[in-house]
């Protein structure tokens, strides 16, 4: 893999992307030119910043014609280093957001503890694995699947406090934690955050769907955003990576960083 940004010296391999706001990984000791990193050289590339504040970050992939998924599903869309990163970003976080729609899609499971981040994981004082929210305002949701029954760490239900009562209860008996983030049967996408926050979930990590990502993007909450342009072209009429009515005034990012494998553009943007 390669970094094509930032770069700080045109005749040997950069130093870790630099950000205002974000940290700079070191460049990784092996792996650095056309093979794949470590799982530290990622890990390092990838911190969340330092400090106590919430922090939400977007990791998401688009097709060359703007495509977030084929025939509903994101993975034709991805490759094995596109993996690589996506578990990178699962081990730093503390919380995984997702929307329930992606849950039913792509058949959400538990997510796990994996060896390779347990001592980072631990020295940041974080749990085994990140927990897993579903921002659902119906709870229509099959609670039977192991997301619910048998997680590593209880999985949270965000939702509002109109939503339907037996509902409720069915997520609790199997086992999730019910939030209320909203009014009416709506969640309001600040007050999810601010919720996951007070739990002492910082580093948050929100894996969309689009339509979930357009309510970030329109509450004008999402800090970063992870990008993955895969070297396709699906033409079709599939979503875009976020979703829902336009904001009044286009969000300003402004890049991070750039890695390349196989014809895969791997981005980091921060909100300006």
């Amino acid at each position: 893999m390669r970094r094509l940004f930032p770069v700080t010296d045109m005749t040997a391999e950069p130093a870790g992307p630099a950000a205002p706001t974000a940290p700079a990984g070191p460049a990784p000791e092996a792996g650095a030119g056309d093979g794949d990193w470590s799982l530290d050289a990622l890990a390092d590339a990838y911190a969340y910043p330092e400090g106590d504040g919430p922090w939400l970050r977007a990791n998401m992939v688009s097709s060359l014609d703007g495509a977030g998924q084929h025939e509903g599903r994101s993975q034709p869309l991805s490759s094995d280093t596109d993996m690589r990163i996506f578990g990178t970003l699962r081990g730093l976080a503390d919380v995984i957001v997702v929307g329930a729609e992606t849950v039913r899609l792509e058949g959400y499971r538990p997510a796990r503890a994996r060896e390779a981040f347990a001592e980072r994981r631990a020295a940041a004082g974080q749990g085994p694995a990140p927990v897993i929210a579903v921002v659902t305002g119906s709870l229509d949701l099959d609670f039977s699947l192991p997301l619910f029954t048998a997680p590593l760490v209880p999985t949270l239900v965000l939702t509002g406090s109109g939503a339907p009562a037996e509902r409720v209860r069915a997520a609790r008996e199997a086992g999730a934690e019910v939030l209320f983030a909203g009014d009416g049967t709506r969640v309001d996408p600040a007050r999810a955050l601010a919720a996951l926050t007070e739990r002492g979930l910082r580093r948050q990590l929100t894996e969309g769907g689009p339509r979930l990502l357009g309510q970030f993007v329109a509450a004008g909450v999402l800090d970063e955003l992870c990008l993955t342009i895969s070297p396709t072209m699906t033409a079709g009429d599939a979503q875009r990576i976020a979703g829902g009515p336009a904001v009044a005034v286009p969000t300003r990012f402004q890049v991070a960083s750039v890695l390349e494998r196989d014809g895969f553009l791997f981005t980091r943007y921060l909100r300006s």
